[in-house]
Formats: C-alpha cells, structure tokens, sequence
C-alpha cells in the first residue's frame, strides 16, 4: 500500500499559480501511476493528470492542457501539481493517487487506483 499526503492547496486569484505536492511512502516498482484527480461537492471525481512512474510519460485533461504539469522528484518520493493561469473553474479539492495495478498504460479512471491522498483545497476567486 502506498501512502500519500498531498499539501500546497490554498485560495488564490485567477490568473495566479500554485504548486501541489503529494509526499508518497511505501512506493515499489510495483507503482505503476501517480495521478492527480479533483473534486467539487456533489460532483464526481475529475481526472486532471497521470504520470506514468517507469517511463515517466505525462497526460493530462484537456482542461489543464497547457496550464498544469505533473512532475516527480525521485529522490524525495514526492509528485507534484504545478498549477498556471489558474482559473475559477479549477476550484476542487485535489487528490493524489497511486495505482499498483496497469503498468502497461496511463491510468485515467480513478476507479483505476488503489490509495489515495486525504486531498488539499484549491480555491480560485475571479
């Protein structure tokens, strides 16, 4: 199992950025995908962006296509959500989560990860 705690979120003005971290223990070579999913109340869960953890390839949502990045440090076992031009409509509580079971493409379906983060705000006002 992997554990995961994201951190970072906040309230912001549109057009500014911020960046989300997820700290991940317990990540073998059998983590296939990190990914990054939000949700708003009432509403189900989005996929925003997945990084495939062997190869290192990226996809994201065509909404944050061109404005958000996933990336890795190794190192410190921690991914994370740099977020641009920021707009209302990105306001979500934002998930992290680990997929130890397709490691054979990009995971984009959160029914298609197994742990999950505690999540972090991000507030946009216009």
């Amino acid at each position: 199992q992997v554990q995961l705690v994201e951190s970072g979120g906040g309230l912001v003005q549109a057009g500014d950025s911020l960046k989300l971290s997820c700290a991940a223990s317990g990540v073998t070579s059998s983590t296939y995908n990190m990914g990054w999913f939000r949700q708003a109340p009432g509403k189900e869960r989005e996929f925003v962006a997945v990084m495939h953890w062997s190869t290192g390839s990226t996809y994201y949502a065509d909404s944050v296509k061109g404005r958000f990045t996933i990336s890795r440090d190794n190192a410190k076992n921690t991914v994370y959500l740099q977020m641009n031009s920021l707009k209302p409509e990105d306001t979500d509580v934002y998930y992290c989560a680990a997929d130890r079971s397709h490691p054979l493409y990009m995971a984009v379906r959160d029914r298609e990860y197994d742990d999950w983060g505690q999540g972090t705000q991000v507030t946009v006002s216009s």
